[in-house]
């Protein structure tokens, strides 16, 4: 406490200086009109500079939620786009056939939220760890795609995690076909570049382009008919000669997947146990 009145009574005029000195400040723009415009115009001018990076500030924070509800939007739009094309089909009109990677009809899949924690590219087989687990309904043999397309298969799974096999491994092998053709073969990465996998056993009788759609073909109990798996980019005979191989851009970019869904199919485990009981015989 004395210290406390030692410095007051030393710096005493600096406080009387200060006091005087706001004095003078408050009245001269309280009481003068011009001095008040400038007061208030000026003060204006930094609250509005403030509140503007105050806003970029929590708008840049809040960029995961947005892209979050985006992604959630697009899906929704997506399953209203493919419940209109089925309607139209059923009523025997024509409509051009729009595919992505979620043409799913809500009444029998079910899209479930995860996020990439782990990722890989540079490896034979690479894997992605996601942040749900069989707590959040997961569970092994289960699509998943992103936002731009085709991702791959869920293979195990912990109570709140889940171990992903991309199309970057050497194990996935996914049945996909060309749009408009119907005829399909397997994808399968063979390493190096993650831009690129290839469509195999594609029948050499088979009619496409360069440039053409290449999507799921729904020959399994994991994805639907037509998810973006991405385009023919190149194409060449197989080595023994009998069908095609052709050379995929996938249309998802494994170096930036972040937030995917997983499909959860009605009746994927029905179909599983039917078909293993007819394997067994």
């Amino acid at each position: 406490m004395r210290n406390l009145l030692n410095f007051l009574i030393k710096y005493n005029y600096w406080f009387l200086f200060l006091l005087l000195e706001v004095t003078s400040f408050v009245l001269l723009f309280r009481f003068n009109h011009y001095q008040q415009s400038v007061y208030f115009t000026s003060a204006n001018g930094i609250a509005g500079k403030v509140y503007e990076v105050s806003g970029g500030i929590s708008s840049f924070f809040n960029l995961k939620q947005v892209n979050e509800d985006l992604l959630d939007r697009n899906i929704w739009l997506e399953q209203r786009v493919a419940l209109l094309e089925k309607t139209l089909l059923e009523k025997g009109l024509d409509s051009t056939r729009l595919y992505s990677l979620e043409r799913l009809p809500s009444e029998n899949y079910n899209i479930l939220k995860a996020n990439v924690v782990k990722n890989s590219l540079t490896r034979a087989d690479n894997y992605i760890t996601l942040d749900r687990g069989s707590v959040d309904g997961i569970r092994p043999e289960m699509g998943v795609v992103d936002a731009n397309g085709l991702v791959g298969i869920v293979y195990k799974t912990s109570l709140h995690y889940s171990l992903l096999i991309p199309l970057l491994n050497s194990k996935s092998s996914i049945s996909c076909k060309i749009v408009n053709s119907d005829y399909f073969g397997y994808l399968k990465w063979e390493g190096g570049d993650s831009r690129f996998a290839y469509l195999k056993d594609l029948p050499r009788h088979a009619e496409f382009n360069l440039g053409d759609t290449v999507v799921t073909s729904g020959y399994s109990t994991v994805f639907p008919e037509g998810v973006l798996v991405g385009t023919v980019d190149d194409m060449s005979d197989s080595h023994d000669g009998l069908s095609y191989l052709l050379k995929i851009k996938l249309a998802t970019d494994f170096g930036k997947v972040s937030n995917v869904r997983v499909i959860s199919r009605s009746g994927q485990e029905e179909q599983k146990a039917l078909e293993a009981r007819e394997e067994e015989k």
